[in-house]
């Protein structure tokens, strides 16, 4: 699947000029150059600011920008995190907070210490853009309610005890540190004063709330003169083919990066991955999409190999349960028996995938984890063409001349739709289709211009099926708030859960308010996925094993293949690279770099 991150208004000019690289890899190669691709930036914009608050910002996560620590996306538990900007953390055994502690060495790449203004200027300015631990919402769960400086070298956070969340403490660790001696003029004086009043409920609340978001913008526009950097690199010059990074010399464990230089080459689509793979360009390369004929062509480029590990994200058919003949299970689960997820996965992605065994909402991996043997009790729709007749018999379609229509004989002709430039889903919808025509019925894949619009059409209720992104993992309330969250109907107002009407305010999956689970009675799936919030772990596990059974009957969607973090290395100029399954995997190669493990190959 190609990545994309959401293009948003650019306010402001970078000052880094916008002139040649180094040239070839032998320009740099006794300093050592590490050559890749951020997932993250296709499309480099050299006219971008050093800022990574801007969805185009010439900042490089894990190179020159800096989380407080780096999330290891474990099966079952989200709070486990490699260091970053913070060295150690104490997390309270409730997770009201979380208290950082910083490196007594860490310094900014123009030589000033980092320390816990720093952090708490970053905070304020996470304000502004809203979601994760800032938001501004009292309402909203898992905000942080207190920021104490303990000393230069010491910050602790604490949750909302309104509405405390299981992700608060990821929400604060994936911070993203800004040095406040070049940041500190873009909030205001009276910012915190204002932010107090913002999480109160008095009549002075809204507008201050509305002044906060209202820095947004300037906060997005914001383009230090030159790139200040906490990260194992800093940005010297950038061009709309590639940004160069030189090591930063302060970089608390500047001894063990490998390279005294990086390339972040640019792409605007997988092909030119693909290419710079063959060519042998690439120490490392994220998961890209691409055919067998592409793999077999790249592993015989000298040097290249393959390594894979989990990926906490699934791919799905979502139904638009508002529109006709989706509102019936039955139909759904014709659906399902109708396609053979397998071969879909074979032609889709077969270097980046693996067919889902069962629809739970969980990603397989981590479904084994969290249920055990009871993963294997639920139902795997094989592909099964008498029993999707069956199905379909019961929701009253009707076949008419080896074509199957709606009960009163109109024609019946699904369509899904997709993001045009994600290839791995185009191929997988073409094969559902053809699959799906084969049985009689008339389906057809139309695609939409790009994610962003997908998106919003989507959200907007236009599509009847359509490619979702599910199991996004580790957060078990993340995993089920893509199935029983605002998307379906799902919503927090006043500080209470409440669900609204299938086609109102974002809810474009229409599924019912409640559902009678075999052998569990009725159930509400939206306020058990609201309760893995704060549930301790043995409550979670009961919750998340009833949405299993929920999801596998009801299917609000039907999970069509699990992703695999399939990754590119090359060990001609660099060893050390994270093996098969290492938790790293799911983290970019400047992480790699900072923590060390990778190595220069000897001669």
């Amino acid at each position: 699947m190609k990545r994309f991150a959401v293009v948003a208004a650019l306010l402001g000019l970078t000052t880094v000029t916008a002139c040649g690289g180094i040239g070839d890899r032998s320009a740099a190669v006794d300093g050592g150059l590490y050559t890749t691709v951020d997932a993250l930036k296709p499309g480099i914009d050299a006219n971008a600011p050093i800022n990574p608050y801007n969805p185009k910002g010439n900042t490089f996560r894990g190179y020159n920008a800096e989380w407080l620590g780096w999330t290891k996306n474990h099966l079952t538990d989200p709070n486990q995190f490699y260091p970053g900007v913070a060295e150690s953390w104490d997390i309270a055994p409730d997770q009201s907070s979380i208290t950082i502690r910083l490196r007594p060495n860490g310094r900014w790449s123009d030589g000033k210490p980092i320390t816990s203004e720093d952090v708490k200027l970053s905070i304020g300015l996470a304000y502004t853009q809203g979601g994760t631990a800032y938001a501004l919402d009292p309402s909203a769960a898992g905000t942080a309610s207190d920021i104490e400086i303990v000393d230069d070298r010491t910050i602790k956070i604490s949750q909302s005890a309104k509405n405390p969340s299981a992700t608060f403490v990821r929400g604060v660790m994936e911070t993203c540190i800004v040095p406040a001696h070049i940041w500190k003029n873009v909030l205001p004086a009276d910012f915190w004063d204002k932010l107090r009043i913002a999480r109160g409920d008095t009549p002075q609340a809204e507008a201050a709330r509305a002044e906060i978001t209202g820095l947004a913008e300037k906060v997005i526009a914001f383009g230090p003169a030159k790139d200040v950097s906490a990260g194992p690199f800093v940005l010297k010059r950038v061009n709309p083919g590639e940004a160069l990074l030189v090591k930063n010399k302060n970089f608390y464990n500047a001894a063990n990066v490998a390279p005294e230089y990086v390339k972040i080459l640019n792409y605007t689509g997988n092909e030119q991955i693909w290419n710079y793979l063959i060519a042998g360009k690439l120490d490392n390369a994220p998961f890209t999409a691409l055919p067998e004929q592409v793999m077999k062509r790249i592993v015989r480029t000298e040097g290249n190999a393959v390594v894979r590990g989990y990926s906490p994200v699934g791919n799905a058919l979502a139904f638009n349960q508002t529109r006709k003949p989706y509102d019936n299970v039955h139909v759904r689960r014709a659906l399902a028996y109708l396609v053979d997820r397998a071969q879909v996965t074979k032609i889709a992605s077969p270097e980046g995938g693996v067919a889902s065994v069962a629809t739970s909402g969980l990603h397989q991996k981590a479904a084994e984890a969290w249920l055990g043997d009871s993963y294997g009790a639920l139902e795997p729709y094989r592909a099964d063409p008498a029993k999707a007749e069956q199905e379909l018999k019961a929701a009253g379609m009707r076949k008419i001349g080896g074509k199957w229509t709606m009960p009163d004989g109109t024609p019946w002709k699904p369509i899904i739709h997709v993001p045009a430039a994600f290839s791995d889903w185009l191929t997988g919808a073409k094969a559902v289709t053809s699959q799906l025509n084969d049985a009689g019925v008339e389906a057809q894949v139309v695609t939409t211009a790009d994610y962003p619009l997908y998106l919003e059409e989507l959200a907007a209720g236009k599509y009847d099926i359509g490619f979702w992104l599910v199991a996004l993992g580790p957060a078990p309330y993340n995993v089920y708030q893509r199935l029983y969250g605002t998307a379906n109907g799902w919503q927090m107002f006043g500080g209470r859960l409440r669900h609204v009407a299938p086609g109102k305010e974002g809810n474009w999956m229409g599924g019912a308010e409640t559902v009678e689970v075999k052998g569990v009675g009725r159930v509400n799936p939206g306020e058990l996925a609201f309760k893995l919030n704060s549930a301790p772990e043995a409550e979670q596990k009961k919750i998340i094993a009833t949405l299993a059974k929920v999801a596998n009957q009801d299917l609000p969607v039907i999970q069509m293949w699990d992703y695999v973090n399939t990754q590119f290395v090359n060990t001609t100029r660099f060893t050390g690279f994270p093996g098969d399954d290492n938790d790293a995997l799911r983290l970019t190669s400047g992480v790699w770099l900072q923590l060390g493990m990778i190595k220069k190959r000897q001669p």
